[in-house]
This record gives structure tokens, sequence and C-alpha cells, in this order.
């Protein structure tokens, strides 16, 4: 099943108007360090699979990592428990917005 995507500029555009999102940084603590999107919760994606209780599955997930790579990981993971997923595609290297 396909994942579906959102463009950095597309989020930065919902986030600058006021949208509640649900954005999940799957990056390792290392790279958050160096910028995150503020909004975004960060969890490592090796560590989903024990964070599944801090889910809901009314609730679509934003998934953002380094590349765009993990984080489409993290969304057929995501996906297969129930749960509905968009990935950042770009991820971080192309994102233009606000880091915290």
């Amino acid at each position: 099943m396909s994942i579906p995507t959102i463009t950095p500029n597309e989020l930065k555009e919902k986030l600058a108007n006021g949208e509640n999102l649900a954005i999940v940084d799957v990056r390792e603590h290392e790279e958050v360090a160096e910028g995150m999107i503020p909004e975004a919760k960060h969890i490592v994606m090796g560590t989903i699979p024990e964070h599944l209780d801090q889910f809901d599955k009314e609730t679509e997930y934003i998934f953002v990592c380094r590349s765009g790579r993990r984080s489409e990981n993290v969304c057929h993971y995501m996906q297969d428990q129930g749960f509905k997923v968009r990935n950042m595609v770009g991820g971080m290297l192309e994102w233009t917005g606000n880091t915290k």
C-alpha cells in the first residue's frame, strides 16, 4: 500500500495557517540536536514499537527524518498497525522553516 506524502513546503504552510498537526521526528538524538520542527515530537525510529500507546488511531501523524527514507519505513509499520500516516518527503534536508 502506498504511503500518503506531504512536502516540507506544504507542511510549513499548514503550520503557518495554525493547523493542529501531529508531527513525529524519528531521527537519532544527535540529528535532532541540530534542529527539529518546533511542533514535532521526537521518538527515535527504533523505539516506535514501544511507544505505540502514545498514538491515537483517529489522528493522522506526519513522520519526519533526515531525507524521508526512515520516516517512510516508519509510515509503513504504523500503517500496518492501523494508524493514519503521512511521510514528509525530502525530510529535514529540504525543510526551510523554523527549527528549535
